[in-house]
């Protein structure tokens, strides 16, 4: 038999991280994203960021994390983000300022629906 996940689906998560995304677009004037389908896609490659390669750059850049007491996991995300506009057209972010501010706005939005986009689930 199987056991139920506690956590949301993929899908889910997508449709949540989207209507996030284009929350947190309206309140940020230095990020842009064309259309509300690109605000999904852009929740879409963020999941996929954060499940293959952010693991990878938390582990090379452990000790200027331990260094910084952990700090420096926003400029992880913040990078996250700028990778992210790299690949997706239609969404644009002026500076990694804009990108840390971005993700934080994201993860209180996020946070408020309760809802990850990490690959902890």
């Amino acid at each position: 038999m199987r056991e139920k996940s506690n956590g949301t689906s993929v899908l889910t998560k997508i449709i949540l991280g989207g209507i996030s995304v284009l929350i947190a677009d309206y309140l940020m004037k230095g990020v842009t994203i064309d259309t509300w389908t690109t605000g999904f896609i852009l929740a879409a490659v963020i999941i996929l960021i954060n499940f293959t390669l952010k693991p990878i750059m938390v582990i090379l850049t452990f000790p200027i994390t331990i260094l910084t007491m952990g700090l420096f996991l926003l400029a992880i995300n913040a990078g996250v983000i700028l990778i992210a506009a790299y690949f997706i057209p239609g969404f644009a972010v002026e500076s990694f300022w804009w990108a840390l501010g971005f993700s934080l706005v994201l993860s209180l939005i996020n946070g408020v629906f309760g809802i990850s986009l990490s690959s902890k689930d």
